[in-house]
């Protein structure tokens, strides 16, 4: 389900994860929205491109809507991803005091908000955003499934 207003950002966080899998990356995509609605950041996936482990769409995103707002910090801003966040950016959504992350897919391997070790519900993490998760679910896992669907018919 995607509603109206969470639709032409979620549309190009899928956008983004469509370009990631066209380089060979996972195919996730990220987009940062300010409280007024614009759009200050987009990336997806570039751990194989960039040989860095951390960066996945989210971290790459809200690298660059901090560079922008000059700010380690991102208040009032929203953040549109395809898949579920892993530990790590869960963290950094919560460090970059996201008031919004809206999500597609869930990732019951690797996902760090509603599996695994649910960051936000920890104490120790100092800020918790909203949460809405199941936008554009079916769209995100079908990119991910024929991604590695391809993947294991070349090895």
């Amino acid at each position: 389900m995607t509603t109206p207003y969470f639709a032409p950002h979620m549309q190009a966080a899928l956008d983004q994860a469509r370009a990631a899998a066209l380089r060979g990356e996972v195919p996730v995509g990220a987009v940062i929205v300010a409280p007024d609605g614009r759009v200050v950041a987009m990336a997806g996936n570039r751990t194989r491109e960039l040989h860095d482990p951390t960066a996945h769409a989210e971290m790459l995103a809200i690298r660059a809507a901090c560079a922008q707002a000059g700010s380690e910090r991102l208040p009032g801003h929203a953040i549109f991803v395809t898949l579920e966040p892993c530990p790590m950016c869960a963290a950094a959504i919560a460090a970059a005091r996201l008031a919004r992350l809206i999500y597609g897919a869930a990732d019951p391997k690797s996902g760090g908000v509603a599996q695994g070790p649910r960051i936000f519900a920890h104490p120790q993490s100092h800020h918790v955003p909203e949460v809405v998760d199941g936008i554009a679910a079916n769209d995100a896992e079908a990119l991910l499934r024929g991604f590695f669907a391809g993947l294991r018919r070349h090895e």
